[in-house]
């Protein structure tokens, strides 16, 4: 009895959070510097806490096939010091203020974040504003890093079991396009690169400009702009051109298969499937049917691969969206015995299923359900707020998608996840790399 009160209790609670969470719209006000710096400002002072980000419309598809992984590595160099920050004392500065800071990158964007107490508000746009326009990179910084991100990826994509995945799945999908290398970019082109290369490459990109600025959380507007005037306005506008790729993927010709062999245990299967952007009517469609196909051990790859047949220990299926065409990701581990042609064709029976019979009412329902869940989660912190409000400025040339954005996904309807399903997951729209254990 107890258990089944405190399971309504707790059912009451997360519906009571949702139900205001969905009448809650996030109030901003926006404007630009004349140096161009976007601006976009949420209050919120239900907490004293703010989060202070920058967005540079810069990622590893603005780099030369010669040159992976600048923008990466510029992420790496924007922690190294500037004139007035000594080198390696930015994170210090922000842990011993009470806040976290980090940083991450994208093929399209690179995004840098402090959160902190409010009353350290100035703190953080004097750092932002310190990296824009003083940043120190020098031979020391150069080499530092160089080591670190060589070793980043030595941990996190060489020497790790399944790691080379993403990589390999993007090498294979893509020959013209820049999205054919990931941002961590090449050890051989990280060694070449020179000092000036570096210097080049943030004086071009790391402008504002290119730059969007949110401030979300317990701030007072009036005052916020001072500071913002204060840090920022006299920053120059940046000069030199900016690379925008305007690189059609030509389609695929029919599927392409490849077998890789890494240091694991178990078989792996992973299928690719060519996609629109982000932003696209079918992204959203594509994005809910996900929900059915991998959504939680209900749903239709799990219970069927993974429970009843038991050919796999882990199906996932997840859409990659990006600013151009991107693509959308299956994959499986096969459990102990079972081969990956075997688990190829049990995922490859449920894509088919989807495809011929559609999908039921009620799995339609429960993936509307989870995709409002989704997106009023996405809101529910400061600092996601921030990253959402940059995102929809930047990639949809309208941050009022951060309370509207839902509105398409609850457009979609039974007959478009069909549709998707059909339009893209064909075997002639994809990449198949089966992953075998290297004593195979």
């Amino acid at each position: 009895m107890k258990f089944k009160q405190l399971w309504f209790l707790t059912a009451l609670l997360l519906f009571t959070f949702m139900l205001s969470a969905q009448q809650r719209k996030i109030a901003f006000e926006e404007y630009d510097l004349k140096n161009g710096l976007h601006v976009i400002l949420h209050q919120d002072n239900s907490t004293p806490v703010v989060a202070v980000t920058v967005t540079y419309h810069v990622g590893s598809k603005n780099e030369r096939a010669d040159r992976t992984g600048f923008a990466h590595f510029m992420e790496h160099l924007m922690f190294e010091g500037s004139e007035n920050i000594p080198r390696g004392e930015y994170f210090k500065i922000v842990q011993n203020a009470g806040g976290q800071v980090n940083a991450y990158t994208s093929q399209d964007k690179t995004h840098y974040y402090e959160l902190l107490p409010s009353n350290q508000l100035e703190l953080a746009l004097w750092m932002e504003s310190e990296r824009m326009l003083h940043l120190v990179i020098d031979s020391v910084g150069v080499e530092t890093q160089r080591s670190v991100v060589k070793e980043e990826r030595s941990q996190s994509y060489d020497n790790r079991p399944y790691g080379s995945i993403i990589e390999e799945v993007f090498k294979h999908a893509y020959t013209k396009h820049p999205f054919n290398w990931l941002p961590i970019g090449s050890v051989q082109y990280i060694d070449q690169a020179q000092l000036k290369e570096f210097q080049d490459f943030h004086k071009t990109y790391y402008v504002p400009n290119n730059a969007v600025l949110v401030i979300a959380g317990d701030i007072d507007v009036k005052a916020t702009r001072k500071l913002i005037e204060k840090y920022f306005a006299d920053i120059p506008k940046g000069k030199a051109e900016l690379y925008r790729p305007q690189i059609v993927e030509p389609p695929l010709q029919g599927e392409i298969r490849d077998i890789v062999y890494d240091n694991i245990q178990l078989p792996a299967v992973i299928q690719a499937y060519r996609i629109p952007e982000k932003g696209h009517p079918d992204s959203y469609a594509l994005e809910m049917l996900t929900n059915i196909l991998s959504g939680g051990e209900s749903s239709r790859m799990y219970k069927a691969i993974v429970d009843d047949a038991q050919k796999g220990l882990a199906v996932f299926s997840f859409p990659f969206p990006l600013a151009d065409p991107g693509l959308y990701l299956v994959f499986g581990i096969a459990n102990m015995g079972v081969e990956a042609g075997d688990l190829e064709r049990a995922i490859d029976e449920q894509i088919k299923i989807v495809i011929n019979e559609g999908i039921s009412e009620r799995e339609f329902q429960k993936t509307k359900n989870m995709q409002e869940a989704s997106f009023i989660t996405s809101n529910a912190r400061m600092s996601s707020i921030a990253d959402n409000l940059a995102e929809y400025h930047i990639f949809y040339g309208d941050a009022g998608l951060i309370n509207t954005e839902i509105d398409r996904y609850m457009k979609v309807t039974r007959d478009d996840l069909n549709r998707v399903a059909k339009q893209y997951l064909r075997e002639d729209n994809r990449v198949v790399l089966h992953y075998l254990p290297k004593s195979q």
